[in-house]
């Protein structure tokens, strides 16, 4: 396993990019015949977050045949420094091909969510609201997408893989299954003929509840993700993001393996 790590600039801004850490795919030709046979395997790139929604998503595409391409991005969120050490842990748990990080810091840059900017207060959660929250990154699954197509058409992928989910688009329109749809039109459009790159979403109509149940049956380690938007260790227990994923383990009868500074009950 090799790092490469690349740096490019441009005329107004600098980015710093990338650790990029590459598996070689072993192929095993054996015959008595002298006659080589190929196995083709299916790749996928899966957009990962360090959470538990990307977590899942990466074993359902595993489950599903697919040899595995990690895309991490840091966008200046509070907590990426924990969020990217639970991804490459995934990936080393997984023994992905690739594990490629980029930094995205423009959408810093481009502000308005609280998660990227200091002068808005990340809010406790409510559960029940059907507004807009400010931890909404604005349109940033075009961005990630983008990234991960590119990606995906580079290294002869036929899937890009997210685990966006229902309860996310109640609040993220980037989320929503409309979205994803277009996006596919998108990359069909804007990729090589003889590229074949489906945007996989499969947990659009499924509650976080259901994701952890299922990703509990396919063995998803919940320990090595990341969920909490203010804090990096314990997790605070009160944002959205930690209500719905304590909120997904307590309605199935599951203890979060994650620490807490506190673990409030979130079932009715």
């Amino acid at each position: 396993m090799t790092d490469d790590t690349h740096t490019t600039t441009d005329d107004t801004h600098t980015t710093t990019d990338d650790t990029h850490t590459t598996t070689d795919d072993t192929h095993t030709t054996t015959d008595d015949t002298h006659t080589t046979t190929e196995t083709t395997q299916q790749r996928a790139v899966v957009l990962v977050s360090g959470g538990m929604d990307s977590a899942t998503a990466a074993y359902e595409a595993r489950d599903r045949g697919y040899d595995l391409y990690f895309l991490h991005t840091s966008y200046g969120q509070q907590t990426a420094a924990k969020e990217r050490e639970c991804a490459q842990a995934l990936a080393e748990e997984m023994d992905v091909q690739d594990f490629l990080h980029v930094e995205t810091s423009h959408l810093a840059r481009i502000g308005a969510s609280s998660l990227t900017d200091d002068g808005i207060e990340i809010a406790d959660a409510d559960l029940d609201s059907d507004e807009i929250p400010d931890s909404y990154v604005p349109f940033r699954n075009a961005n990630l997408l983008s990234m991960a197509t590119s990606y995906a058409e580079a290294n002869d992928c036929s899937a890009v893989f997210v685990g966006a989910h229902s309860e996310d688009y109640s609040g993220y329109p980037d989320c929503r299954p409309a979205f994803f749809e277009a996006f596919q039109t998108v990359v069909d459009a804007g990729t090589k003929p003889e590229t074949e790159i489906s945007v996989e979403a499969p947990f659009t109509e499924w509650s976080k509840t259901e994701i952890a149940a299922h990703g509990t049956g396919l063995g998803v380690p919940y320990a090595e993700t990341w969920s909490c938007y203010r804090a990096d260790t314990p997790a605070c227990g009160t944002c959205d993001a930690c209500a719905f994923r304590l909120q997904a383990f307590q309605a199935n009868d599951l203890r979060d393996p994650v620490a807490y500074e506190e673990r409030p009950d979130y079932v009715d």
